[in-house]
């Protein structure tokens, strides 16, 4: 936990109020795809050529592709449990213990839509903890995703590289012998990083069958409820190690395990289409399709001239732009305009105040504090103010603020696994460069005590301006600082500076 232990004493992304959008009068299925550690140049319509994804490239054509669209982490729990709530990971105030991170009552994406009369089900990636102080793995995991609002839960417990390993159904462990109980100890780092698993055989999960399985599950939710109006979140696996493609997407990319993981993501996604499209329920389903943060800097891909974050500096784990910026597509036929692209500047968090315009409903005050209503930048609306003035950045070892085209980090280096990982992952192996450091990745002695970057005209942050520009340094480090001061919330800030 101590990557995400900064995230505590940093406040929420910001936005400004907006007006409503008119909500449709038919209730709209909601189909929330959540890839893992999908990086913003992995999918064609980003720009990638060395591996091929038709259905995400659809979803764009069909839909609305955004630029400048956040995690609020550049980890994924915290990511996770503020795009349900709406809510920043700092406002947990403690340790977290595998527990359930959502309090009870609290209002998440789920609940929002079940209130309406929605069915809701997560399948894949849960990753938010179970019980009330720790998970027992060998009994009824309660609570977790149903008391969150959720009918029905199928898939992975925490990511499927990490201790138990496991599938859950509902409230229980898939598989389990109870002759041959889980038990997890303490992590034992460097190669135990997550804990060590004893016992629980008969119910490890097969990596190389998960994608599918998990997609046969959200196809069959859709069938069981194309009557009804239904919220789907699919947390997908792909593209988190380990990188274990399923036989049929093997050797498919001929840019090695993970492209062929990117090409079984999209195979996915187009299985979960072409089901809205059988049943003739397209035309009225929102389908958001995105990421939980920027991408890891694999060799393999790299070596074969595919770049996971494309122009991005840095990676997942990172304050850098490649640790943060995700792809991004909305579509929803009538309402969301085709083939378009937007430069807004939005972040996961806003998804539970969105989902709660598209079903006319506003939020109160304690839902969602730090959540805002992007409907307009998905229906190309007219707003008289930029949609998010300012946001807060989140890496694992640093933290920034971002105002119009200037990003602020008030401390040296990437905040993540670019300066401070082993050395196949660091930033200078893998071609890209920055001005406080030298060609083989020694910081500079004369490197200025934090950065600042004008992404507008340096998107791939090469050139630090932080001591050309103190005027603005003082000014977004006063913002940062007040953003920072304990239980500040976004909406105050933003109301107070403005």
């Amino acid at each position: 936990m101590k990557r995400i232990a900064v995230l505590f004493a940093v406040a929420a992304l910001i936005l400004p109020p907006l007006s409503r959008a008119a909500a449709p009068a038919a209730r709209p299925n909601i189909v929330l795809l959540l890839a893992d550690d999908l990086g913003y140049g992995d999918p064609g319509c980003y720009g990638a050529t060395k591996v091929k994804t038709p259905a995400i490239d659809r979803l764009a054509r069909q839909g609305r592709l955004f630029t400048d669209a956040h995690s609020p982490c550049a980890v994924c729990t915290p990511t996770r449990y503020a795009l349900i709530t709406g809510r920043e990971f700092y406002r947990y105030g403690k340790k977290w213990n595998k527990e359930c991170l959502v309090a009870p009552g609290q209002t998440t994406l789920a609940s929002l839509c079940k209130e309406a009369g929605y069915a809701t089900a997560l399948v894949g990636k849960w990753h938010l903890g179970f019980g009330e102080k720790a998970p027992d793995w060998n009994g009824e995991l309660k609570p977790g995703p149903l008391e969150c609002g959720f009918d029905s839960f199928f898939g992975t417990a925490m990511t499927h590289n990490e201790p138990p390993q496991v599938l859950v159904d509902n409230h229980r462990v898939v598989g389990l012998d109870p002759n041959d109980p889980i038990k997890v100890l303490p992590p034992q780092p460097p190669k135990f990083p997550h804990g060590v698993l004893q016992g629980g055989k008969s119910a490890l999960v097969k990596h190389d069958e998960l994608c599918a399985l998990h997609t046969e599950k959200a196809v069959k939710f859709i069938e069981a409820n194309k009557d009804r109006p239904f919220f789907l979140y699919y947390g997908m696996i792909n593209v988190h190690v380990p990188i274990t493609p399923g036989k049929r997407f093997q050797g498919s990319s001929g840019i090695g395990a993970y492209g062929d993981y990117i090409q079984e993501l999209d195979g996915a996604v187009s299985e979960v289409l072409a089901a809205l499209d059988r049943h003739k329920l397209s035309d009225n389903t929102l389908v958001i399709f995105t990421s939980d943060n920027g991408g890891v800097l694999h060799p393999e891909p790299i070596k074969h001239g595919h770049r996971p974050n494309a122009h991005l500096l840095g990676q997942k784990t990172d304050v850098w732009e490649g640790g943060h910026r995700i792809p991004f597509i909305a579509r929803w036929p009538g309402h969301v305009p085709a083939a378009t692209r937007c430069n807004a500047m939005i972040a996961l968090t806003d998804m539970l105040a969105t989902v709660a315009a598209v079903r006319g409903r506003k939020l109160k005050a304690d839902e969602g504090p730090d959540s805002f209503n992007v409907l307009p930048a998905l229906l190309d609306q007219p707003h008289d103010k930029p949609l998010r003035p300012f946001a807060t950045i989140i890496g694992v070892g640093g933290l920034g603020i971002r105002e119009g085209n200037w990003l602020l980090l008030p401390k040296r280096g990437s905040g993540g696994l670019s300066t401070d990982g082993p050395a196949w992952n660091k930033l200078w192996n893998n071609g890209w460069q920055n001005s406080d450091y030298t060609a083989d990745g020694q910081l500079k002695p004369d490197a200025p005590p934090g950065q600042l970057y004008d992404l507008e005209k340096d998107p791939s942050e090469t050139t630090n301006v932080y001591n050309d520009h103190p005027d603005v340094v003082k000014r977004l480090g006063a913002l940062l600082d007040e953003l920072r001061k304990k239980g500040s919330t976004a909406r105050g800030v933003a109301a107070g500076s403005r």
